[in-house]
């Protein structure tokens, strides 16, 4: 009996471990009840899928009444630049007026908010500290506190989740790519993220509040999840989005990451980097209407094979600034660019000052270890 025991235990893991990972949005029956005669807003864009049909769609269909829509970077269609103010309309779909959270205004107000019951947030995140989204859900998060509105989170899987590195970023570096003192990669779902961010205090909660996260089934953080649609314009592969927290460095710099290309956040170069590298021209297309080096050859890397490692890698950027041949004029807007990226002014002081990726490795594992201490406690998911 105990050896049948052991054997369905064991099949039961193998099972687990197959399985694909489930978005919470795909757990209707834990927060459709929730939402019933209510009147719902959610901030959300096309990222948030249910058997390949928006959110938004799935739950009009079930009778759920969205109120309004509040969209992020990109817009709720995921079409407009990175950066690009977006702003508000009606979904041509479904009629639903859309707000804008990304521009001028980066939460909802309490006019917003006056017909809204409960608020929800699904969209897809990668796990990447200057992925805005982490930093749109902390905004929202305190409308939803300030305005006495109990927040749900649909929680989706991190397809970077498995691993936790990179800088910790310095608060007085604070702005939207990096709001808490989080390393560049860590290691969570946005559901875990907006415990943390009520359990650190780092978004003030009041009495009251009510945080309802709708978990993810069969995801681990062992777990290697392909998204199943891009995440933004310009992460259009797993590739891309593995690549992203390593390369995403370079937008702080004079040096193209492939905007304006078929590979972008898989190339890097500039046009006086040394000829008799791989070439690249960006062009205006849509989700990137004017990157950098428009229309100019440029000379540099092509990543999209090489198996990238679990591990944030600044390899690359200190072989840019050795191969460019004015490093006066490398880092953008003195550094400044730069620095928010990396979390602080060290990242880019140690470049300058020549110290080898192993030397600026070891400098991160301080905070590293006093993030992850902090990180275990609000964990949903296995490791």
């Amino acid at each position: 009996m105990r050896r049948l025991f052991i054997v369905l235990g064991f099949l039961t893991s193998q099972l687990f471990v197959n399985a694909q990972p489930q978005p919470g949005a795909e757990q209707m029956s834990e927060y459709l009840p929730l939402l019933q005669g209510k009147r719902v807003a959610i901030l959300t864009n096309y990222t948030a899928r249910i058997d390949g049909t928006t959110v938004v769609d799935t739950l009009v269909k079930k009778g759920i009444n969205i109120v309004k829509i509040f969209s992020p970077e990109h817009g709720f269609r995921g079409d407009a630049d990175a950066g690009a103010t977006v702003g508000n309309q009606r979904d041509p779909v479904t009629g639903i007026p859309i707000v804008s959270l990304y521009g001028s205004k980066s939460k909802p107000s309490a006019d917003d908010l006056a017909d809204v019951d409960v608020m929800v947030y699904d969209i897809q995140d990668v796990g990447v500290r200057y992925y805005t989204y982490p930093a749109s859900l902390e905004r929202y998060m305190e409308s939803a506190i300030g305005n006495h509105r109990p927040l749900i989170v649909l929680d989706r899987p991190d397809p970077n989740g498995d691993y936790v590195d990179g800088p910790v970023l310095d608060t007085a570096f604070r702005s939207f790519v990096g709001m808490q003192p989080v390393p560049v990669v860590y290691g969570m779902t946005i559901g875990e993220y907006a415990r943390m961010l009520l359990g650190e205090g780092w978004v003030a909660s009041e009495p009251g509040f009510r945080l309802t996260v709708i978990q993810c089934r069969h995801y681990t953080h062992h777990s290697r999840y392909s998204l199943p649609v891009k995440p933004s314009p310009n992460l259009r592969n797993m590739q891309s989005v593995y690549l992203y927290p390593s390369l995403c460095l370079f937008e702080g710099t004079a040096i193209s990451l492939g905007r304006g290309t078929d590979k972008p956040f898989e190339l890097f170069g500039a046009p006086s980097l040394p000829h008799d590298l791989f070439s690249f021209t960006p062009r205006s297309m849509p989700g990137a209407t004017s990157p950098p080096h428009l229309n100019e050859v440029c000379y540099g890397y092509d990543l999209s094979s090489i198996d990238v490692p679990h591990a944030m890698s600044v390899k690359w950027v200190l072989l840019a600034y050795r191969l460019f041949p004015d490093k006066d004029h490398f880092f953008n807007k003195n550094g400044s660019v730069f620095d928010r990226l990396a979390g602080s002014s060290v990242l880019r002081q140690q470049i300058q000052d020549g110290l080898s990726e192993e030397a600026i490795r070891k400098s991160w594992e301080p905070g590293l270890k006093h993030f992850k201490t902090i990180r275990k406690k609000y964990l949903l998911y296995a490791e």
